[in-house]
């Protein structure tokens, strides 16, 4: 692939990156499409490829040994993920999960680390980004200790609705996560993330439908975390 074509894509880690950035880097790139509920790699995968989301939706997961799923996040469109394994070249530390049809690009190791070494710009953002993920996980582990279960989905709903810009009275978050997936994501069971969802919705904070929220009282959610 030529870099004019990659920078085609509009990919948020190229954004500011100029052809002649890219001009003596060999570029081995391609495209694949994965059907709904199709793994793109799994957990403990050996491969080391970086891959970009061009369209649809994913999910990564950890399965524990007795066979529970823990989601640790879901994907912006433009993203990239697999850049760990890429890095160290060990194995997959979480499986990815297409959620619906997805499509990505898939960038080989050897042009990405090229990138990494080379490119500047590629490698500050990447390294910041790996520091705001840690912080994140970092955040979440701390949630998960001291924090209830209510409480840590309120938490959950606020963030969400932040990352969406919908922080607001009557504001839609649609495609929202179901219960199995919040559950996941915040360590507990969809059972107790129904019940607590039910409850926000019974005092008029929330209205919640198929994958489907609306923020009422974006203040009494954040009263939950008092």
């Amino acid at each position: 692939m030529t870099p004019q074509e990659l920078l085609h894509y509009n990919l948020p880690l190229f954004s500011g990156v100029t052809i002649e950035d890219l001009a003596d880097i060999p570029l081995a790139v391609t495209e694949k499409t994965f059907s709904a509920w199709q793994t793109i790699f799994d957990q403990d995968d050996n491969s080391h490829d970086v891959y970009f989301l061009l369209y649809g939706s994913l999910l990564a997961v950890f399965w524990t040994s007795d066979g529970r799923e823990i989601v640790f996040s879901r994907f912006a469109i433009g993203a990239h993920f697999g850049e760990l394994a890429a890095l160290d070249g060990t194995s997959r530390s979480l499986a990815t999960v297409a959620k619906t049809e997805t499509k990505v690009l898939i960038l080989k190791r050897d042009s990405f680390l090229r990138l990494f070494n080379e490119v500047p710009l590629i490698r500050d953002r990447i390294t910041q980004q790996m520091v705001a993920r840690i912080r994140t996980l970092t955040e979440r582990n701390m949630e998960m200790t001291t924090l209830s279960v209510e409480q840590r989905v309120s938490t959950y709903l606020l963030r969400l609705a932040a990352e969406h810009g919908k922080l607001c009275v009557g504001a839609i978050i649609e495609n929202a996560p179901t219960h199995a997936e919040i559950a996941g994501t915040i360590g507990a069971n969809r059972e107790m993330v129904s019940r607590s969802i039910s409850k926000l919705s019974k005092r008029g904070v929330i209205k919640a439908a198929r994958q489907r929220i609306e923020i009422l009282d974006p203040a009494a959610l954040s009263e939950d975390l008092s």
